[in-house]
């Protein structure tokens, strides 16, 4: 049980640092996310469903995200050509250069694992990979 209320407790506080540091964009982590999946995606434009399911959060959540990041001008929310009822987050100009600019003072903070040396991070990671292997996050056991 120490194991997992600390992975649980270091989560927190992470969390709390990284909306610490994507709040000077006018982001929070969770809105942060949403912009880097918009960004990685092939055209800049995801399904809200599709936003829901990689961001592991409730449709009304992602819909939620999504509107203060359109009422930010970060997104457009279009119609989906391909289906009537779905909507389209689209990836802004300005919503990518927030995100880029969030993502340098990510890594100028280390991702806040500044604490731990190189070697470290490596263990932290390598360990923490066994547990989402474990659950699938990853399409093989390589993480392909």
């Amino acid at each position: 049980m120490a194991a997992a209320t600390s992975v649980m407790r270091v989560q927190q506080l992470l969390l709390t640092e990284f909306d610490a540091i994507v709040g000077r964009q006018g982001l929070t982590f969770a809105r942060y996310e949403a912009l880097v999946l918009l960004a990685f995606s092939r055209r800049g434009r995801l399904r809200m469903s599709t936003i829901g399911q990689r961001l592991m959060v409730h449709p009304t959540s992602a819909t939620n995200i999504v509107q203060r990041l359109a009422a930010q001008g970060f997104v457009e929310r279009v119609p989906d050509p391909d289906d009537g009822r779905s909507t389209l987050a689209v990836l802004t100009d300005a919503g990518r250069e927030a995100m880029e600019r969030a993502t340098d003072d990510l890594v100028a903070a280390e991702f806040s694992l500044a604490s731990l040396t190189p070697s470290e991070r490596a263990q932290l990671f390598t360990l923490m990979r066994k547990i989402r292997v474990a659950a699938g996050d990853f399409g093989h056991a390589d993480g392909d």
